[in-house]
């Protein structure tokens, strides 16, 4: 068995890893990254701009983790030896991606010529004219334009704006493959997409509830004010089919008493139910709530909608069925539901384990229930907390890097910059790829992150990117997908400024839709330029005669002027660089009860209980404590028992079923593909299996949640044998 007996999340350990990484960074180095006021690189939990470095939005200094350090590392590291680029692009492809992170920063225009099997470096002005001439003989019908999270709201403004202006709709952010089922499911019962609290709330609440979320290794300031709040009698109930040893006990670095005791109690309750069962857990909890008579009557009579039905739905469920297929008993779902209904103040925070199912909709549909139930949204330290990855990924979806946009903000657009934008609706990422596999998309624009190694079905992902003609990167680093998936056609990738080293300050957004100033202005790489840069220079030589003044629009106080005009709720965003006022987004965090729907009513939802196969095991591809989305930083998991990057985590039961002994090699399978891997025993419940992504994508399918067209990352049928 994986043993996780002795683990606990944080400690001294992890205190000596990151002082290991600055070491390797170099301290000045380092110091002045860390320092600046700058927003921090990696999650959307947020901290650092104009309150400091490691400072957050409530001045708590030092708020800082080992992946903030970890993505300084890269940032820091020098440019990539050009020898590198002498190697063919197979032999870059056996590199891991690991290694392929530690080659260093790209610091040239790389261009593959059609056919070649290496790349050559080009100078800036052969690059941007290069990019420019592919897609300007491209029709944009058959492009596609994608960002990652790491991008700042005003280069990811002007990236919505010139694939609009080019003359497509298909503009999508990496929130398709993680969150965008959170917008959805918020959307139809509260009428918003983001979180209702801010930071701050989370100081009052008596009861946080964590659900299919492991943010000791994801979202490790969180854990401190989980900590914290069971220091002040409050709760912590985790809701997670793996029993993670960080999520128990957890040694917070900026604790001195918590360091000195061996960790802090986290979870004061931990429910386990099957992987894909959770809507049937969160009926049985409302139903319990309901029997034990502690729902806000006075609540849902002022601001409820739809109660009665969600209530007929809720009688008529039998508890045989809730417990047969979440696994969990009526006592121990009825010991939890009395803890919430003891609750003044409650918070329910949920990461992709939620939003990652072809039902992932109804799941936040069904979390959001389940506050209503109790009047959980619209007041002080309580509501919703969805747990967002990268530390931009809201922002771009704010600004407009998606495929469809509100009729009111695409008229403003168009009234500003003059201009008329294509009528038909964006495809969203999957509806991309698919349209790429199918020889129906010439061109498309990569903005950061790693398309390849995120999208399900490796094999479905390298043949629908390899049959791209033309593929242009912006890009930090060289990762495993600019050299796997490439076909034949033309690739080209251009190394742009980390956030700390832009030539104008930037704007991000964090997962409290709290808005921040990172002032740029480090020098490191003197060939790499700004996103919004380059991109104002392709708008010029692509649309030469648009009235949008690409040139003038790579300038980011324009762009923010713009935003601030054209986005609703942003409007401080014009000054925000004069007055160095960082800003909630206006009316979204919801401290009173008004809600965005059509009525102003918060709208309970029937939310059916998904069948499972019976007799199949259920798999969820999950994240390392050292990893960070598809970056691999370690190769073992320091949370799991040092399990290696092909562990495939079953329960004891399961493994016993299946003469299966600790160690062995074993083969899993699912209707798309199979992979190799290390049996290793977990504390999981029977018919629950775990293997860490992306190296598990070989397994996983590219059906879609038909409302927030995200792949099911974390239910996923499969079978495991000895090899």
């Amino acid at each position: 068995m994986a043993d996780t007996s002795n683990v606990v999340g944080g400690g001294p350990k992890k205190v000596l890893y990151t002082l290991s990484t600055i070491g390797k960074m170099g301290v000045g180095k380092a110091a002045k990254a860390l320092t600046a006021k700058n927003t921090c690189k990696a999650c959307a939990y947020g901290m650092g701009g104009q309150h400091g470095g490691m400072t957050n939005e409530l001045d708590e200094f030092p708020s800082v983790c080992n992946k903030s350090v970890q993505a300084q590392s890269t940032d820091i590291q020098p440019p990539i030896p050009e020898p590198i680029f002498e190697h063919t692009i197979a032999e870059l492809s056996e590199l891991s991606g690991r290694e392929m992170e530690r080659l260093g920063r790209l610091g040239t225009p790389l261009f593959r010529r059609a056919g070649s099997d290496r790349f050559e470096p080009l100078d800036w002005d052969s690059a941007l004219d290069h990019a420019a001439h592919r897609l300007a003989e491209t029709d944009p019908k058959r492009t596609f334009f994608y960002s990652s999270g790491r991008s700042s709201n005003e280069a990811g403004f002007l990236f919505q704006l010139l694939a609009r202006a080019y003359g497509t709709n298909n503009v999508n952010n990496c929130s398709y493959y993680c969150h965008q089922a959170t917008s959805e499911g918020l959307a139809t019962t509260i009428g918003k997409g983001t979180a209702t609290v801010e930071l701050e709330d989370l100081t009052g609440a008596d009861l946080i509830f964590v659900i299919g979320a492991n943010p000791s290794s994801n979202h490790p300031r969180f854990i401190h004010m989980l900590k914290n709040c069971r220091e002040r009698g409050g709760q912590v109930i985790v809701i997670n089919p793996a029993k993670e040893p960080g999520l128990v006990k957890f040694a917070v670095p900026k604790s001195p008493l918590s360091m000195l005791k061996g960790g802090s109690d986290i979870a004061s309750d931990y429910l386990q139910p099957r992987i894909g069962s959770d809507i049937a857990l969160f009926k049985g909890l409302a139903k319990a709530v309901l029997e034990q008579g502690t729902e806000d009557r006075a609540f849902i009579a002022a601001y409820g909608a739809d109660f009665d039905a969600f209530r007929n739905d809720i009688d008529t469920l039998g508890w045989d069925e809730v417990t047969e297929a979440c696994g969990l008993s009526r006592e121990e779902i009825s010991r939890v539901a009395a803890a919430y209904g003891r609750s003044q103040h409650a918070v329910f925070a949920w990461g992709m384990g939620m939003t990652h199912h072809v039902h992932g909709t109804t799941n936040v549909e069904a979390i959001a229930n389940l506050a209503l139930i109790r009047g959980m949204i619209g007041k002080r330290f309580s509501g919703l907390l969805p747990l967002r990855g990268h530390s931009n990924v809201q922002g771009i979806g704010t600004i407009g890097v998606k495929p469809v946009l509100a009729r009111d903000v695409l008229k403003r657009m168009e009234d500003v910059f003059g201009v008329s934008f294509p009528e038909e609706k964006g495809l969203d990422t999957m509806a991309c790829l698919k349209r790429a596999e199918a020889g129906e998309v010439d061109a498309a624009v990569i903005m950061g992150g790693n398309l390849w190694a995120a999208t399900p079905d490796t094999a479905f992902s390298s043949r629908a990117m390899g049959a791209i003609g033309f593929k242009l990167f912006l890009t930090t680093t060289l990762n495993q997908g600019h050299v796997h998936g490439l076909g034949d056609g033309e690739v080209l990738i251009l190394p742009v400024t980390a956030r700390d080293e832009e030539w104008e300050p930037t704007t991000q957004e964090s997962m409290f839709n709290f808005v921040r100033l990172s002032d740029g202005g480090i020098d490191r790489i003197s060939t790499v330029r700004p996103e919004s840069w380059i991109l104002g220079q392709i708008g010029k030589r692509v649309l030469p005669d648009s009235p949008i003044d690409f040139d003038a629009f790579s300038g980011h106080a324009k762009l923010r002027d713009a935003i601030a005009a054209i986005v609703p709720g942003m409007e401080e965003l014009a000054d925000i660089d004069v007055a160095k006022r960082e800003f909630h987004i206006r009316n979204r965090v919801l401290h009173v009860p008004e809600f965005g729907t059509l009525d102003g009513k918060a709208h309970f939802v029937v939310t059916p209980i998904p069948k499972l196969e019976k007799g199949k095991l259920m798999l969820a591809s999950v994240r390392s404590e050292g990893q960070f989305n598809s970056i691999i930083y370690e190769e073992t998991d320091s949370y799991r028992g040092k399990a290696g990057r092909y562990s495939v985590f079953l329960s004891m039961a399961d493994m016993a079923e299946r003469g299966l002994a600790e160690g062995q090699k074993v083969r899993v399978r699912s209707s798309v593909g199979e992979m190799e891997g290390i049996a290793t025993s977990f504390d999981l419940p029977p018919g629950s299996v775990l293997a860490y992504y992306p190296e598990a994508n070989v397994l996983i399918g590219t059906e879609v949640d038909p409302r927030s067209k995200t792949p099911a990352f974390k239910s996923v049928p499969v079978e495991v044998a000895a090899a």
